[in-house]
């Protein structure tokens, strides 16, 4: 009786029914819209923060540098030889120097990887290479018209003079990041797939081998199996490694124990990669970090994410902000008319209920036909809202607009892409900017909320009807004509 009453109502009543459930579907819809664009932008800045810091990496360890002091140099030196018969030929020389950071005792490693919470610890050493090469050219003594010969000048109208000669140097610079090859799940290397060659093995912790960043192959015209020198020491490039998004954390990378000894830093590393047993320890973990390794700075992703601004970051805080809030109203507004026209309908139904009552339907039986009408109002408009905010989902994908999302610099080595979590050695003193693409996918949670949020409408609607349907007298409905 209860569901072929319903089916009859129901049908007899299509329109007042589609204007309600095409009220809740177009909240239902904006909901689902809004969730699946904020998933988008937090996916896009996974993997912006990805392309800085790597898998399986929840923090970093570093200590910044010392200021400079008045007076003291403030770049590499590099002298060459003057040479009475070296005209022409080329002279060289390159600098390896500790990037960024201040160098931590290797042993630190070790002592952040004892603190409670940390899974695994490795360390790394990042480099800067500058090489200046180029030759002298020795100038030519041109005698005045007042000379006597011998080429030297003679008398105040014809003094020599030399012409020509000078030198020509170019200035090469590259970064070098020397990595724990041991522990190949964490470090700068792991934001890079190796496309060509392969990467380090275990047994290669003082190898002379080296895996070059694909763009700085390109440049240098380098593929596997050729070689390169630092230093005057020849390395063999055995793989190219492709950032999976933005830029390379540096242009070669070579085994730590190697790295060491071409700047002179046995058993020192700038960066130390931390991996935490529990992503919900991490906060934990750094104070702990922080007060039983003095001097040091801890840098988790949470602390990269605030350096991250741009269109991405805008468009963020406009999903979460604007677009939330914005859903939250349309909804509840939704609600609200879906249970005021619920209402109105109950009151032009005065004579039907009055007769049912009359009939011996009890309040409550009438108060469940018409909450059961409102719950199939409300799954009709959860079905709608789902189609409309599926096919929103889809358009956004399908247009995939490119946001952008610059990424502030080191600024003294705390955070930023190459200062702080990222380690990268190239990227220490400028900021970058990253075009991710902006997609809307939408989960079974999202779709679970949808059809959650539909009963939810159906019943404040019924709630509405069915309280004003539960006051009605059948005497005093009777006594109305519709």
């Amino acid at each position: 009786m209860f569901f072929t009453y319903l089916r009859r109502e129901l049908r007899r009543r299509r329109k007042a029914a589609l204007v309600v459930a095409s009220g809740l579907a177009l909240g239902i819809a904006l909901v689902i819209v809004v969730n699946s664009v904020s998933s988008g932008m937090g996916q896009a800045q996974d993997k912006v923060l990805q392309s800085l810091y790597g898998l399986g990496t929840d923090m970093t360890v570093t200590k910044a540098a010392d200021p400079a002091e008045e007076g003291q140099a403030q770049g590499p030196r590099f002298r060459f030889d003057a040479r009475e018969d070296g005209s022409g030929e080329e002279q060289s020389s390159d600098r390896v120097m500790v990037q960024g950071f201040q160098t931590l005792a290797s042993s630190t490693v070790a002592k952040v990887g004892s603190q409670d919470g940390v899974a695994h610890a490795v360390g790394g050493l990042s480099l800067q290479v500058i090489k200046v090469s180029g030759e002298f050219t020795r100038g030519q003594l041109q005698q005045g018209s007042g000379g006597t010969g011998g080429g030297r000048p003679s008398g105040p109208a014809g003094e020599g003079r030399v012409q020509g000669g000078g030198a020509d140097f170019g200035v090469n610079s590259y970064s070098v990041f020397g990595t724990d090859v041991t522990e190949p799940a964490l470090g700068p290397l792991t934001t890079s797939k190796i496309t060509s060659g392969r990467t380090f093995t275990s047994s290669e912790t003082d190898a002379k081998v080296a895996v070059a960043d694909a763009s700085y192959a390109k440049e240098k015209k380098l593929a596997v199996d050729d070689t390169v020198t630092i230093k005057d020491v020849t390395y063999e490039v055995i793989g190219i490694a492709t950032p999976d998004s933005g830029e390379a954390a540096a242009n070669l990378y070579i085994p730590l124990k190697q790295a060491q000894t071409l700047s002179d830093s046995a058993d020192k590393v700038t960066t130390i990669y931390v991996e935490a047993t529990d992503s919900q320890r991490i906060d934990a973990v750094k104070s702990q970090i922080q007060h039983n390794v003095s001097g040091t700075t801890v840098t988790t992703s949470a602390d990269l994410a605030d350096t991250v601004s741009g269109s991405l970051s805008t468009a963020s805080d406009l999903a979460a902000g604007v677009g939330k809030w914005l859903s939250i109203v349309v909804l509840v507004a939704a609600f609200l008319v879906a249970g005021l026209l619920t209402s109105s309908a109950v009151s032009r139904r005065v004579r039907e209920f009055g007769t049912l009552k009359a009939l011996g339907w009890r309040s409550g039986r009438v108060t469940r036909q018409v909450v059961g009408e409102a719950v199939v109002h409300g799954l009709v408009g959860g079905a709608l809202g789902i189609a409309l905010g599926l096919a929103g989902a889809y358009v956004v994908t399908a247009i995939s607009p490119t946001l952008q999302a610059e990424l502030g610099g080191a600024g003294g080595g705390t955070t930023g892409p190459g200062g702080g979590f990222g380690g990268g050695p190239a990227r220490q003193t400028a900021g970058r900017t990253l075009d991710v693409a902006l997609t809307a996918p939408v989960s079974v949670t999202t779709i679970a909320l949808a059809v959650g949020l539909a009963v939810t409408g159906g019943l404040v609607a019924g709630a509405f009807g069915g309280w004003r349907a539960s006051r009605l007298r059948p005497a005093d409905a009777l006594r109305r004509v519709e």
